[in-house]
């Protein structure tokens, strides 16, 4: 797929950004670069190559979801201010 000059103008168009003559004749070399190695890529036999999720061969270390401290919410709410039904009052500051 090549970009005629036209093309690249109602691009720019569209997004509306304002581009000179000089500007459009450069996009247009870079984006039919663009198009280019895109077409190089999709050129390429993948058949039977798995899809993957990352370059290399990562994974994730998870560990155990279990719990590691105390529960300490009753200790906590003793020395707030105000309480209430185990939770928190503040003042009111947004009339």
């Amino acid at each position: 797929m090549s970009l005629s000059t036209e093309d690249v103008a109602r691009i720019a168009k569209l997004a509306r950004i304002r581009v000179t003559q000089d500007e459009i004749v450069a996009y247009q070399s870079q984006l039919n670069g663009i198009f280019g190695l895109i077409e190089a890529m999709q050129a390429v036999d993948t058949a039977g190559i798995e899809p993957m999720s990352h370059a290399q061969d990562l994974f994730q270390r998870l560990r155990a979801d279990e719990v590691t401290e105390p529960d300490r919410k009753a200790a906590f709410q003793a020395i707030a201010p105000q309480t209430e039904n185990g939770l928190y009052l503040v003042p009111k500051v947004i009339e």
